[in-house]
């Protein structure tokens, strides 16, 4: 695990450096899921990075919350999508590592424009039924901000999704209690989740998301209820800003980029490990 937490560290340091560098991004949802990406991209998922869209005989993801780009970007980019140089382009005009992903730019890993909050779930369930038709039995995975569960359309593909025994698709829910204007708590209270998706007739577990080890034991739990008849959800718990001080556990730094003074206060809690772009 000590390889994934140095990871995890650079990966951090890369998601201040892109949103410091141009004024602009979500750095608090991206730091708070940086262990789930780790995870998923540097040992439980079976992915292949010179990247086919069809994604057949691959494990899939799907990111839904499309504003926490950074973290997603920095993932693909260290685990060899694309030259991690390429980070220097984040959010410029041109660039291919737009503020949400899109398609166009042709970005290897990203197989949805994932800007308008709550459609990755459709899509996963999507993709995780075209792989059961194709005799696939490798995994969709998708990931979900705690608040984009205000937008309906979530809740007709998690009934659709049950109904149809969509057993193959593992979504993750970033619980972190937190969105854009104050905690979900005072803007829509989502209640209690875990007996929302079981009476939908999900499978559900629940992790702590900012430990490692937590994790990559919570995502293999998952695994093997693959086959059983049901989807499955894991409500993993995080803090929105995660590993850097005074980001953490506030709203206020879900789509704020940190000034000069602030990065280098932020830099010094992380640990460059695998080198910085």
């Amino acid at each position: 695990m000590s390889n994934l937490k140095e990871i995890a560290s650079q990966i951090r340091r890369d998601i201040v450096r892109m949103v410091h560098a141009v004024q602009s991004g979500h750095p608090g949802g991206s730091l708070g899921c940086t262990e789930y990406f780790t995870a998923l991209y540097f040992d439980v998922m079976k992915h292949d990075p010179t990247f086919n869209m069809d994604g057949i005989g691959e494990d899939l993801f799907f990111l839904s919350n499309g504003h926490i780009s950074p973290v997603f970007y920095s993932s693909l980019a260290r685990s060899g999508y694309f030259p991690v140089a390429e980070l220097n382009t984040f959010r410029k005009i041109d660039s291919r590592l737009q503020g949400h992903p899109t398609t166009h730019e042709h970005l290897p890993g990203v197989r949805i424009a994932s800007g308008s909050l709550g459609q990755g779930m459709s899509v996963a369930i999507g993709a995780a039924l075209a792989k059961k038709m194709n005799n696939d039995t490798n995994i969709v995975y998708s990931l979900h901000g705690d608040g984009e569960l205000d937008e309906g359309q979530n809740w007709e593909a998690i009934m659709f999704a049950a109904h149809k025994k969509v057993d193959n698709l593992i979504a993750t829910i970033d619980f972190n209690g937190q969105q854009i204007d104050g905690t979900t708590k005072d803007v829509m209270n989502l209640g209690n989740l875990r007996a929302k998706f079981e009476a939908f007739d999900w499978q559900v577990l629940e992790m702590e998301g900012n430990d490692m080890d937590a994790v990559v034991a919570g995502l293999n739990k998952a695994k093997t209820f693959v086959g059983k008849g049901k989807p499955i959800v894991i409500l993993m718990k995080t803090s929105m800003g995660k590993g850097v001080d005074f980001m953490e556990g506030t709203h206020e730094w879900h789509g704020i980029a940190p000034n000069d003074e602030q990065l280098q206060k932020a830099l010094a809690q992380l640990p460059e490990t695998l080198g910085d772009y």
